[in-house]
């Protein structure tokens, strides 16, 4: 009797954060493995200040069982360990609410990584309390919102922006150097779901022109750190970061040129390390889980 192997399209995805004890591995392995499932990648941590566990699993269903039977069946596991769970899958596109504000070099770098597929989002909408990039963002067929800040209107502001994200289902928030400061009910609201890159190595050089204080000082690294944005400014969990050397002979001009090419990557690497299911947030500071082979993908051609 010859059986068929019924042979996936994609493979799915299980983080799990919880309590750390004896048995958790074994039972989530033995769990997929009595399912039909393989698993293709696996990483996981045990922090043993706080006592939490965190894994991710990719694997491949092999017997047919569609993503809800699998996700039912892991129930029971999960109350026993009283975990916080999610299973994925690796083809969905997260969709994403790009925001800016004058400065477009981030938002450009997403939106190209985003159209040679190398960044595989679903863009929803840009948001912008400015027109300069009105035209860029409508020539990708992407949605543009103005919606202007002042002092005066930030609070009809910002509830626009929320209607934005709720009429477009934003599963996530990209602040692509948006230069205003968000309200805590906002940043309560969309809790581990909005990323922020900051133009400097935090902590340094906060505030106003960060390349020109870096410059003043001699500074011989400059860099950028992309985090989750919470209500303490510029201090939520930091997701990525990156630095690049500097010599005395460069200008302050050239400490911005370089600067922007760091803050698209470092922002680039974040987002992709959200929709990939690879972050987690452990009090203050993050799990970032490496890449699953195949994550990165080449650009298209022709």
């Amino acid at each position: 009797m010859i059986l068929e192997r019924l042979v996936p399209t994609t493979n799915l995805v299980l983080t799990v954060s919880c309590k750390s004890t004896r048995g958790i591995v074994a039972a989530i392995s033995g769990y997929l493995a009595d399912k039909g499932c393989n698993i293709v990648d696996s990483s996981q941590f045990d922090d043993l200040e706080t006592g939490q566990f965190f894994m991710r699993v990719g694997f491949l269903p092999e017997t047919g069982l569609s993503d809800a039977e699998i996700r039912e069946g892991f129930k029971e596991i999960a109350a026993k360990f009283a975990m916080n769970f999610d299973f994925n899958r690796s083809d969905k596109r997260t969709k994403v609410l790009l925001m800016v504000s004058r400065f477009g070099h981030c938002l450009n770098d997403l939106l190209y990584r985003w159209k040679i597929g190398a960044l595989p989002i679903e863009i929803v909408g840009v948001v912008s309390n400015h027109f300069d990039y009105q035209k860029v963002v409508v020539n990708h067929d992407i949605p543009f919102h103005h919606i202007p800040v002042t002092k005066a209107n930030k609070p009809q502001a910002e509830a626009r922006i929320m209607d934005v994200v709720e009429q477009t289902g934003s599963e996530l928030i990209v602040l692509a150097r948006y230069m205003q400061i968000l309200s805590d009910q906002m940043c309560q609201k969309m809790s581990g779901r909005i990323i922020n890159i900051h133009h400097s190595f935090l902590p340094s050089f906060k505030g106003a022109n960060p390349y020109k204080q870096a410059y003043e000082r001699g500074v011989k690294l400059i860099g950028a750190t992309a985090h989750y944005v919470t209500a303490d400014l510029d201090e939520g969990p930091i997701i990525e970061q990156d630095t690049a050397r500097i010599t005395h002979a460069q200008s302050a001009d050239d400490y911005v040129s370089i600067g922007r090419d760091v803050e698209s990557q470092v922002l680039a690497r974040a987002v992709h390390a959200h929709i990939h299911n690879r972050t987690f947030i452990n009090g203050n500071k993050t799990i970032v889980f490496p890449p699953s082979p195949g994550t990165y993908k080449s650009e298209r051609m022709g």
